[in-house]
């Protein structure tokens, strides 16, 4: 089959949530500038899951991936590329993804990292798919991960939106027509302040004084967030269902990156989706970046929610700016 005849479909997904829970009322206790009851009713949050301290970004991938790996029922010696989406990687060098091939064993792989913050795990479905289609790769792992509370100042108000995890899936082909139907990405460099970390990078490397100013933690804009993330979210949207030759109403389930329930909900009303087609788990999780689309696939699979034939509509934005959305079939 020529490239036009193949598309990509998800044969397994696995996750992975660290144990230690911290709420919105844990919070409080340490920052008194944060309330535990505006952070449940204006994002959706209730608690998150903490990393341990010895525990990194590639701990929690290769957990997801394992589970992703049962699910496909394949070995690791199976897969041809494994791509991780994360903002936190393990170390500066080498990739995250190269550490977790190792580890995994995944020894006929090659592995690399992708950066496009909360979009990294739709980046890497569409990146990951072209492989697929061109019958370069027979099998990918597609990871997102993130470790936000490393690089989290618990000082600041706006430390309540994240908390940590990791999601994966593992891709194959499949016939056109089932598994990926289109897609749409993008990015907008031009607030690239609305979301940054400003430290620790080769523009400004770590020193004493990034470290004493807090500059290695993240800083936000939260309002330049809302108002880009209930823009491009339904744009980029509209842009796949119009490349599919849908609509709205052939949508049976939203698994959309987990900004806030508030952004959501706006979202739904803009599309004219019914709310109850939206799955969100921010209530138990918050915003795990990366790993937010993995995570609720994942759950929502094993729970039994999709069904074959079912169209999914996958969406996510995230600094840069970056947004991108895909849909599916599910087979």
């Amino acid at each position: 089959m020529d490239n036009k005849q193949i598309s990509a479909k998800i044969i397994g997904t696995g996750s992975y949530i660290p144990k230690k829970v911290l709420t919105n009322e844990d919070i409080e206790k340490i920052n008194p500038e944060t309330n535990a009851n505006w952070t449940f009713s204006n994002l959706g949050i209730k608690e998150r899951h903490i990393a341990a301290e010895d525990e990194s970004t590639a701990d929690l991938s290769i957990s997801a991936a394992k589970e992703a790996l049962k699910s496909a029922g394949i070995n690791a010696k199976d897969l041809d590329l494994i791509i991780v989406g994360t903002t936190t990687p393990r170390r500066p060098a080498p990739s995250t993804a190269c550490y977790v091939q190792n580890q995994l064993g995944a020894v006929n792989s090659a592995a690399f990292d992708l950066a496009a913050v909360c979009s990294s795990f739709i980046y890497g479905l569409i990146v990951g798919t072209q492989f697929i289609q061109t019958g370069a790769c027979k099998n990918i792992l597609i990871i997102g991960a993130d470790t936000f509370s490393k690089i989290t100042n618990w000082e600041r108000r706006d430390c309540v939106f994240f908390g940590d995890g990791a999601g994966a899936v593992v891709i194959t082909a499949c016939p056109a027509g089932d598994g990926v139907l289109s897609f749409d990405f993008g990015a907008d460099g031009s607030e690239e302040f609305a979301w940054t970390i400003p430290a620790g990078g080769s523009e400004r490397p770590q020193t004493h004084e990034t470290l004493d100013q807090g500059l290695n933690f993240w800083k936000m804009d939260g309002q330049a967030v809302y108002d880009m993330a209930t823009k491009r979210i339904p744009q980029t949207l509209e842009k796949s269902l119009n490349k599919a030759g849908l609509s709205v109403s052939d949508i049976d389930h939203v698994l959309p990156h987990q900004p806030s329930i508030n952004i959501l909900k706006k979202t739904a009303e803009i599309m004219g989706i019914p709310f109850s087609k939206f799955h969100t788990n921010m209530d138990r999780y918050a915003n795990t970046s990366a790993a937010t689309v993995g995570i609720i696939l994942d759950e929502t699979n094993k729970a039994g929610l999709i069904k074959k034939g079912d169209i999914i509509a996958f969406a996510a934005v995230g600094a840069g700016w970056t947004w991108g959305s895909l849909i599916m079939k599910w087979c």
